[in-house]
């Protein structure tokens, strides 16, 4: 067992996060601005309030708290959920705080989230891949201050993990599109719809390229993560999604559609393959994910008789033909 400090822990990720690791035996520190109410804390979970951009903040709470490893979860979440430059300001400024703080201390393993925009995709100038799947070693094209923001967030453990070698360990993971296990239920997703509004209409899920991960398997990504990270190259970053895409057709009938120009790059995602590859961290971890919206929404106690029939009945004929 040991101690994880996760920033961002009342978050929709961050909530899941915190569970899966006390779960697991941790002892987890969780840190936000807000609280939740202490009953609803997950037992072996200590939480704690403080604004981790304020100068000093995130070096008192993790020199109080004494972790082993740091997860920073924290963020502005949403792009264009506030001014561009408060986005970046934030972001970047939390991002370094936090590691800079726990590299100081001595912490030896901190772990910071990206996100798949740092791609690009969903400029107004246009975007195509090199190639689909993407991967890690697809090239970043951020286009809005979210994006530069995580990227810049990828960087800041790549310069500390230059900066010390083996000594601390480092790593960046892009989580895809989160669903949270309440979405699962009805709950609507951070655009306002449902789950399965998204698949019902292609069009919803056509921005973030049909990605998803469900919140618990990010939270298992994680713990394998922390247990892997000395045998590992330092400061990777890795793609954190499901085995699948959250369509009920093929993406390469679907990203053409929506994706101008993407017909020959799209045409190897057949079946039920997604548009991001989970590959590296199948490889260097032994990591998989275990849900899929094939299996999670079947129990959904919101949706209709007409539409559960018709998204079971998509899921099951994709899922024969990957």
């Amino acid at each position: 067992m040991s101690r994880i400090f996760v920033t961002g822990g009342s978050g929709r990720l961050g909530r899941s996060v915190v569970a899966g690791l006390a779960a697991a035996g941790h002892e987890v520190v969780s840190v936000d601005r807000d609280a939740i109410p202490a009953d609803q804390l997950p037992a072996g979970v200590v939480q704690e309030t403080g604004d981790l951009l304020a100068p000093g903040e995130a070096l008192r709470l993790l020199r109080e708290t004494g972790p082993d490893a740091v997860i920073h979860l924290a963020a502005i979440a949403v792009p264009f959920s506030a001014p561009e430059d408060v986005i970046f300001a934030t972001n970047t400024r939390m991002a370094f705080a936090v590691i800079s703080a726990a590299t100081e201390l001595g912490i030896g393993k901190i772990v910071t989230a990206s996100s798949p925009t740092v791609l690009g995709y969903g400029s107004p100038a246009g975007w195509l891949p090199d190639s689909f799947p993407l991967d890690e070693r697809s090239t970043p094209k951020p286009w809005n201050a979210y994006a530069l923001s995580k990227l810049i967030a990828e960087q800041t453990v790549a310069m500390f993990a230059a900066a010390q070698g083996t000594k601390i360990r480092y790593a960046a993971f892009r989580p895809c599109y989160v669903i949270s296990p309440e979405e699962w239920e009805g709950a609507p997703t951070q655009q306002g719809h449902t789950l399965a509004e998204r698949l019902a209409d292609p069009a919803l899920s056509a921005p973030a390229l049909f990605n998803y991960v469900d919140a618990r398997d990010v939270a298992d990504f994680l713990e394998v993560l922390l247990q892997k990270m000395d045998t590992i190259p330092n400061g990777e970053t890795f793609f954190v999604g499901a085995a699948d895409a959250l369509a009920t057709a093929p993406l390469a009938e679907l990203m053409p559609r929506f994706l101008p120009g993407s017909e020959a790059l799209a045409a190897g995602l057949t079946g039920t393959s997604p548009a991001f590859s989970i590959a590296k961290a199948r490889q260097l971890l032994g990591w998989e994910p275990k849900r899929s919206w094939r299996t999670e929404l079947k129990t959904a106690t919101t949706l209709n008789d007409e539409t559960s029939a018709r998204l079971v009945s998509a899921g099951s004929g994709a899922k024969e033909t990957s």
